[in-house]
């Protein structure tokens, strides 16, 4: 996210600091377009589903086995002993937290995964983008999505996504 930012800081300060003449070597590419649109999105969502289901299922068991235990206390509580009550509260209260330590691992490692896979697809799309600006001789190539207003002519994001597929 931070280098979409980035480009969209650098591509306003490009479009007001380029001059007119060279205004027929710019053009514009929807990258969010390209990235929904690529076969591999839903290739790679499938590999991170099949590789983090043993986790999930972990996960789900643990919230399971967590859930009945306190379905039981609170259906057993009037019946206990206060120091089964207390000896059950800990369990529960160990058995929550490391739920949520796992949860919290979990979501890290997922989250680094997603970040890795997609940018390995944004890398494909980017040097996409370079082919067809060196093909059609673009000096520059701005995400649409930094862009008010741009000639549908000036669009490259069907070349692009036919370079990409």
């Amino acid at each position: 996210m931070k280098q979409v930012l980035r480009i969209i800081s650098l591509s306003f300060v490009l479009i007001f600091s380029v001059s007119a003449a060279a205004s027929d070597k710019i053009a514009v590419v929807n990258i969010s377009d390209i990235f929904q649109q690529l076969p591999e999105l839903i290739i790679v969502t499938h590999k991170l589903e099949k590789e983090f289901k043993d986790r999930t299922i972990v996960l789900q068991n643990m919230e399971h086995d967590l859930q009945t235990k306190i379905q039981n206390m609170q259906r057993n509580r009037s019946t206990m002993k206060v120091s089964d009550q207390l000896q059950m509260e800990k369990e529960i209260i160990k058995k929550r937290e490391e739920f949520n330590t796992t949860v919290r691992v979990f979501d890290q490692d997922n989250r680094r995964r997603q970040i890795e896979e997609r940018d390995k697809i944004i890398y494909k799309i980017q040097n996409a983008v370079q082919k067809v600006a060196k093909i059609k001789n673009y000096d520059l190539v701005l995400d649409r999505g930094a862009v008010a207003y741009v000639s549908s002519v000036k669009d490259i994001t069907a070349d692009v996504l036919k370079q990409v597929k």
